[in-house]
């Protein structure tokens, strides 16, 4: 199967600008933890976020799966608890991609022998699908840099410039 675990700021970003859906066209199943959900949607509908509710409707449909987790976070390394959870996650069902922006984090994924995939490489990988094209994908982006998600220049200009290579690649 083609599944993938979550951590809270990709669910987000992504549900804040209408491109949640993109997860379950990529993936068979996307699973977070507890403590994604309870960030993401217990305390998002309590300050009446909107991507709250996109991400709580995802769970009703079955395709975002919220698991407990006993934490066997492998590293010594600190990070956030709920970014913890989400490599315990990933390592106890045996899911090797994690979907999560963090620098640090995305570290200790690939130190914990995990694949971390962020937006940008969602974004692009639904334009090499067919599931956006170039200018959906500008919008999208512009859309998320508006919402808050910082990218620096070169990686914003750089991911232009991809998802433009594999929109003209596109037949």
């Amino acid at each position: 199967m083609n599944d993938a675990v979550s951590n809270a700021t990709p669910l987000i970003y992504l549900a804040k600008t209408s491109q949640l859906g993109l997860l379950d066209h990529i993936y068979d199943r996307v699973f977070i933890p507890e403590a994604v959900y309870r960030e993401v949607v217990v305390e998002g509908k309590k300050l009446k976020e909107k991507d709250a509710y996109y991400v709580e409707r995802a769970i009703k449909e079955g395709w975002i799966i919220v698991e407990h987790v006993k934490s066997v976070y492998p590293l010594d390394i600190p990070v956030h608890p709920g970014e913890a959870e989400v490599i315990s996650l990933a390592k106890v069902k045996g899911i090797d991609t994690v979907i999560t922006d963090d620098a640090k984090a995305r570290a200790v994924c690939e130190v914990a022998g995990l694949r971390p995939v962020g937006i940008l490489y969602l974004m692009l990988r639904a334009v090499k699908d067919h599931l956006l094209d170039f200018d959906q994908f500008l919008l999208a982006l512009e859309a998320m840099v508006e919402c808050g998600f910082y990218l620096k220049e070169e990686v914003y200009l750089r991911a232009i410039r991809m998802a433009r290579t594999l929109s003209d690649d596109c037949p």
